[in-house]
């Protein structure tokens, strides 16, 4: 052995979990989306609901009691608004985004599938490269839908890839098979196309914490306008069209009282009274 050689090193293990979790008041839809990624993240543990949104401290707690450094957390609002947290535990960052556009795989009805437990690609935009919080947001994503080779319900194939992309701050999710040969053409040459599984949604990002649930802000996205906000203007331009149309009522009224003529001296009423 040549004294110059360096050492053998070996190479770090990926020993990436993610901890799967929501609030309770999720609909089926959001059930639904949750089975998707278990299904699609082998190396996803699901937990029970968690009780009360309040105690967000308590996720990284849980996440270390499952032995799992990264956490998925669905935030159920009213009116069927859903949040995701997707997180760094115990130390953080951590993202809180709005899921906007859900469609699950039985909505979707694609003709792709893939293997159950297979990893799949990540596929990045170049926009993720182009901003701060893109950046960190491209590597949370990375540690946490990126499959290690080493998880215990993995299966030794790569067949579908994950994309993550760009557009009006927004970032849509989408899940492709990975196809070789030509569903038209079954004994000719390979040939490699994508088709879509599902599921797909959209998420907006609204605030990066320094922490795990918790911290200074990071990021704050000032285009975002919470949903809340958003049915609050639209009652108000409903109660503003109710206050003219009473408005012009009033002034129609008002208008015809002008408009009236004086009762005339040599009237029936007044000459045979």
């Amino acid at each position: 052995m040549d004294v110059d050689e360096p050492p053998f090193q070996k190479r770090p293990r990926n020993k990436q979990r993610v901890l799967l979790l929501s609030s309770r008041g999720i609909n089926h839809r959001m059930r639904h989306l949750m089975n998707d990624l278990e299904v699609l993240l082998p190396h996803v543990k699901k937990d029970s609901k968690l009780d009360s949104k309040n105690h967000l401290n308590l996720l990284p707690e849980l996440a270390d009691l499952n032995n799992c450094n990264n956490t998925i957390y669905f935030e159920a609002r009213r009116h069927e608004d859903l949040y995701m947290w997707a997180a760094k535990t115990p130390n953080g960052p951590s993202i809180k985004m709005h899921v906007q556009n859900i469609h699950t795989m039985d909505e979707l009805k694609m003709t792709g599938n893939c293997l159950k437990g297979s990893r799949g690609l990540l596929s990045f935009d170049q926009a993720f490269d182009e901003s701060e919080w893109g950046r960190l947001t491209k590597e949370v994503f990375t540690h946490i839908f990126g499959v290690p080779p080493q998880a215990r319900k993995a299966k030794p194939f790569i067949d579908h890839i994950l994309t993550f992309s760009m557009l009006d701050n927004k970032i849509w999710f989408r899940n492709f098979q990975i196809v070789e040969k030509d569903p038209l053409q079954p004994n000719g040459p390979p040939q490699t196309s994508l088709i879509e599984i599902g599921p797909r949604f959209v998420l907006t990002p609204i605030r990066i914490f320094e922490g795990a649930f918790s911290g200074a802000t990071v990021y704050s996205n000032p285009e975002f306008v919470s949903p809340a906000a958003v049915r609050s203007a639209i009652r108000r331009e409903k109660g503003s069209k109710y206050g003219s149309r009473k408005q012009a009522e009033q002034e129609q009224l008002e208008r015809k009282e002008r408009r009236k003529r004086p009762e005339d001296e040599l009237a029936v009423s007044k000459v045979f009274a």
